[in-house]
């Protein structure tokens, strides 16, 4: 039976993120290969974190900057080891190398954080974001975890282009995979436009471009509700803190409503799904639930990046607040518009996201890796170069760490 292993940045919460859903998708996956899979991490347990052995999964607590690490790598011995986000690649990866060196490592990266960081940094500047600043520390990080790992996962086909053209990845050390959608789960008979009424947006509210569109829609909110002046906007999401609760506003009809037990339902009883991302990467989970639950959606180019190739939109995508606010309202208010926008929504999932042929191809690349891993990582020069004693600053920190905690106890 193969052993995977999974190093978890957080525990998965697929209730209060994509990427929660995005990692209980490959757990799944694993699992229905009849894998045996365990799922560790640093990260203290939460109340909204997914019960693991409900789907056959085990899980463990780990530290950080502890040998300990190396005895439970020994004792599972993994086949396959996944890292949740390049961090975890820079803790651990190096004692894979050590104590599993046969293992298959794969990154599983989320999100390019050096791209949504860059871009955060530019907007907090009030310019344009540049391609040069993305020549960051943080991308040098991220970049360098990508080549000592034996194949990434990318989600975005915009990530991919990045990394092939600014940062020079070889193609044989990313794949493209974005979220698994199983058609055969989709409602056959969603609501119709006259069971649907109100706007919704939903994100968890501890990431950053999530709580920036709440703050956009505080202008844009005004321009929609100046044409329909008893429309409502539900603002769900999971850890809102003190400052989001106090937008809330039933006088305005902006109302933040916190946690949603079921994101789909809400998504569903919504008529238009509103998401001004003005920073961001990856793609997004609440626009792939509107097109799930057939919601017309209105977001930014941003938003839209990377999620429906050259397919008509889900909705209309506008980066200007009046063009936003008007767009919205039609989708509210046009039932041809609206009608039009579930086709092309369910038209780019079966064409984009189909779990089945998207499962099938990473199954087979994972398989060709393990059967040929030796020369595919001799091919990798650079990888094998950052493996170099010059180049382990992560795995001298981590030693330098433990031995200084070790003295003070």
């Amino acid at each position: 039976m193969t052993q995977v292993l999974v190093i978890g940045y957080v525990w998965p919460e697929p209730n209060s993120s994509a990427a929660g859903t995005h990692m209980m998708s490959l757990l799944t996956l694993f699992r229905s290969q009849g894998s045996s899979v365990e799922f560790a991490s640093p990260a203290q347990r939460t109340e909204h974190m997914e019960d693991l052995s409900s789907h056959g999964i085990t899980s463990a607590e780990i530290k950080l900057n502890c040998s300990s690490f190396d005895d439970y790598l020994k004792k599972v011995q993994p086949d396959i080891v996944m890292f949740d986000r390049f961090m975890m690649e820079e803790q651990f990866g190096w004692r894979v190398d050590t104590y599993a060196p046969n293992a298959l490592k794969i990154l599983d990266t989320e999100d390019l954080q050096c791209l949504r960081g860059a871009r955060h940094d530019a907007h907090k500047a009030g310019r344009a974001f540049s391609p040069s600043d993305l020549h960051t520390d943080l991308a040098k990080r991220e970049i360098a975890a990508i080549l000592r790992c034996d194949v990434s996962l990318i989600i975005s086909t915009y990530e991919m282009q990045l990394l092939r053209e600014v940062f020079k990845v070889e193609d044989a050390l990313v794949h493209h995979l974005p979220f698994l959608v199983d058609l055969d789960s989709l409602p056959k008979h969603p609501r119709a436009f006259d069971e649907r009424q109100h706007f919704m947006t939903i994100g968890n509210f501890r990431h950053a471009p999530n709580w920036d569109a709440v703050l956009y829609l505080q202008q844009i909110w005004p321009l929609i509700r100046k044409q329909l002046p008893k429309a409502e906007l539900h603002i769900y999401g999971s850890y809102p803190p003190p400052k989001a609760t106090a937008l809330h506003n039933p006088k305005t009809g902006f109302l933040i409503k916190g946690w949603a037990d079921d994101a789909l339902d809400v998504m569903s009883k919504a008529r238009v799904c509103l998401a001004p991302l003005r920073f961001g990467a990856g793609i997004k989970g609440k626009l792939l639930e509107a097109m799930i639950t057939a919601t017309p959606s209105v977001t930014t180019t941003i938003g839209a990046e990377g999620m429906h190739k050259e397919l008509p939109w889900n909705g209309e995508i506008h980066d200007q607040p009046q063009q936003f606010a008007d767009a919205a309202v039609r989708l509210h208010q046009d039932y041809d518009a609206f009608t039009c926008a579930q086709r092309q929504g369910r038209a780019i999932l079966e064409q984009v996201y189909d779990k089945q042929a998207l499962s099938l191809v990473l199954l087979d690349k994972i398989d060709n890796l393990r059967g040929n891993l030796a020369a595919h990582r001799q091919a990798n020069f650079t990888g094998q170069m950052l493996k170099h004693h010059t180049m382990r600053s992560t795995q001298y920190m981590a030693q330098w760490i433990e031995a200084k905690n070790s003295s003070k106890s």
